[in-house]
Parts: structure tokens; sequence; C-alpha cells
């Protein structure tokens, strides 16, 4: 019952900022934890970034902390990823998610997941 669109993605430089954006629908969606993980070609698929719907809480991957913020807005049923300083390794597919528990890190926790939007980072 949580239909998620990613959108955003695109071919950056270096050191560029991007910003992804994830639209929900769903009447139960501002009571789920919402966050996003990526794949890189060849690997596996990785978490990122999560945030509670209590509290607000947010978790981030050591790779990305400091450079990323994920945000919500629920009265508009959208989820953000602000992307700064981004580098080649930040290249891949991101999925925008949604599930019971922020805290969570595994692709197997978050039971709706988005279509996924590429993010390309040359240097």
């Amino acid at each position: 019952q949580v239909q998620l669109v990613e959108s955003g993605g695109g071919l950056v430089q270096a050191g560029d900022s991007l910003r992804l954006s994830c639209a929900a629908s769903g009447r139960t969606f501002s009571s789920h934890a919402v966050g996003w993980f990526r794949q890189a070609p060849g690997k596996e698929r990785e978490f990122v970034s999560t945030m509670g719907w209590s509290l607000g809480s947010t978790y981030y991957a050591d790779s990305v902390k400091g450079r990323f913020t994920i945000a919500r807005d629920n009265a508009k049923n959208t989820v953000y990823l602000q992307m700064s300083s981004l580098q080649p390794e930040d290249t891949g597919v991101y999925y925008c998610v949604a599930g019971a528990d922020s805290r969570l890190r595994g692709v197997y926790d978050y039971p709706y997941w988005g279509q996924g939007t590429q993010v390309t980072v040359s240097s």
C-alpha cells in the first residue's frame, strides 16, 4: 500500500551537488521510516541513510556522513536526499525505501522500494 517514485538523478562532476526526491503514496506513509540505498555497478546494494517517523532520528553510512543529508516532508509525502561534494565512488542507482525501523540497515528490512534513479559522478 506504499508506492515510491524517485527523481533528480543525473550526470555531474566531482565536487558538485544533487538533490534526489522521492514521491510517495499510501495512507500510512507518514508512520513509516524512510531512507535510501544505492547500488554501484558490480557491487551489492548498500545502505546510505534512513530517517525515523517518531523522533526524526537520522542515520548515515560512514562513507556519506557529513556530505549527505536526508529530510522528509510528510505534508507533501516526499523524502529527499541532499548530496554535496559528490565523488566518483558515489556513482550508482539510488533507491528510495520505506519500512518499520530506521535503525535497520539491511536490504530485506525494507518492504517498500522505488524503481531507482541513476547518479553518475565524473572526475
